[in-house]
């Protein structure tokens, strides 16, 4: 395994290779679902090559809030969840009219019951950091440009370049594509996106806010509005705390099934204008732009495998449809992926190689796939027409049952077999919902 100085990213710390070079395994990608594939991957013995085409750090648009089962893959990662930066929150502030209600994580045997936030410009950092530290190799700063196919199609490894231009070429029998919403990769090796499935959009900024900045609870607000409209965003704004004398700010939402997308900036505006002036949430306190992303819901992607190739995180359109998280799932996908593709190469090239590859979405489906497809239900039929308001009615808010049911089930957080009443409630909702069909392609 190769040594690296706790003071150096991982990207200075590569040595230095030839235009052609090999791998059991390679990643594309290093952001969390990447690095947490390759750290799997490296733990069990497997030679993983991770290639990402930035330089750490690095900025990534993301609201940088982390539910309790995000904080339990970084925990079975063995981060180090005490160290300086890391802000611990209690639970959820929801905000819809004049209600205002305070839930905690719940306490259980499966996840923990607190959540962090840490800014994206060093979270994926540190989870590359690990993946080296476990014996992976990262090149930074290269950009993979194709996928290489035998005759059969099968992938091979892929082409890169490096910022000056340099050719590249990496094998391996198994890829793991972790690059993002774009999904080159797999967008290369024929696998398109399911037009059926909602693609919302995200926009957040950071502020100066020392007052919000400490708060133990990441703020959702369910009642905005179309810029100059009465008709509900069909998603939510946060205000989520950092820690470090800032917030992350920012909304994401659907596309309305009637008036289309918002315009966010303006959306993001009229509702900061609302906000109480103590709060610093103005102009002369934002640090930095308004940046926004695509967020792929509900396994928009599929097949999750074919040919060699598996998908993970932004790439497999693996956020949740119910609340637009994605940390979490890339990073629980991604060692999914790492132990099917370990045992994979634990046997000889053959049909029996292949099975096991093909168990991967297989085992996304068991876990996600009911879940998911009720969540895109729900986007298509309530989302997406209006918001979270109708929801989040007087009934709901001024039930603690009512309240504490929904956030498990916006957030996923259930115990299995069943630690209570909401469980077991959750969980035989869920079963109710018809499995879907694991997509499949030679």
């Amino acid at each position: 395994m190769r040594e690296t100085t706790p003071d150096r990213s991982p990207a200075d710390a590569r040595s230095d290779h030839g235009p052609d070079e090999g791998a059991q395994v390679i990643v594309v990608g290093a952001g969390p679902a990447g690095s947490a594939a390759a750290f799997h991957l490296a733990r069990a013995g497997v030679d993983v090559l991770l290639l990402e085409k930035s330089h750490f750090p690095r900025e990534k648009v993301c609201g940088d809030g982390l539910t309790p089962r995000a904080v339990h893959q970084l925990i079975r990662m063995g981060v180090d969840i005490k160290a300086p930066g890391w802000t611990r929150s209690r639970g959820m502030r929801w905000v819809a009219g004049d209600h205002q209600v305070h839930i905690d994580w719940p306490a259980l045997g499966r996840y923990p019951d607190f959540g962090l936030s840490r800014s994206r410009h060093d979270f994926d950092d540190i989870l590359a950091r690990h993946a080296v530290a476990a014996g992976a190799r990262l090149r930074s700063g290269v950009k993979v440009t194709e996928p290489l196919t035998d005759r059969a199609g099968r992938i091979t490894g892929v082409t890169a370049t490096t910022a000056e231009k340099e050719p590249l070429t990496f094998h391996a029998p198994i890829v793991i594509a972790a690059d993002g919403a774009s999904a080159r990769l797999a967008l290369a090796m024929g696998l398109q996106r399911d037009r059926n499935r909602q693609i919302a959009t995200a926009a957040r900024r950071y502020y100066r806010s020392p007052e919000r900045s400490r708060e133990e609870y990441l703020e959702l607000w369910a009642d905005l509005r179309f810029p100059g409209s009465d008709h509900f965003l069909p998603g939510y704004g946060w205000i989520f705390p950092m820690g470090d004398g800032r917030v992350n700010v920012g909304l994401g939402a659907l596309p309305h099934r009637r008036h289309g997308k918002a315009d966010l900036r303006a959306t993001l505006d009229g509702w900061l204008a609302r906000t109480p002036e103590a709060w610093g949430l103005r102009e002369e306190n934002a640090e930095g732009p308004v940046r926004s992303a695509a967020l792929p819901l509900g396994f928009n992607r599929h097949p999750l495998y074919t040919r060699g190739l598996l998908l993970v995180g932004d790439s497999g359109g693996m956020i949740s449809p119910w609340n637009g998280e994605g940390i979490g799932q890339a990073m629980e996908a991604g060692e999914v992926a790492a132990e099917t593709a370990a045992l994979a190469l634990a046997l000889p090239r053959g049909p029996r190689r292949e099975q096991v590859l093909r168990g991967y979405p297989v085992e996304m489906n068991r876990r996600w796939g009911r879940y998911y497809r009720l969540g895109n239900t729900a986007a298509d039929l309530v989302f997406s027409r209006s918001g979270f308001q109708p929801v989040l009615n007087r009934y709901v808010m001024g039930s603690p049952f009512l309240l504490n049911t929904l956030a498990r089930l916006l957030t996923n957080l259930t115990d299995k077999p069943s630690h209570d009443l909401i469980d077991h409630l959750l969980n035989g909702v869920v079963r109710l919902v018809p499995e879907p069909k694991v997509r499949r392609r030679r």
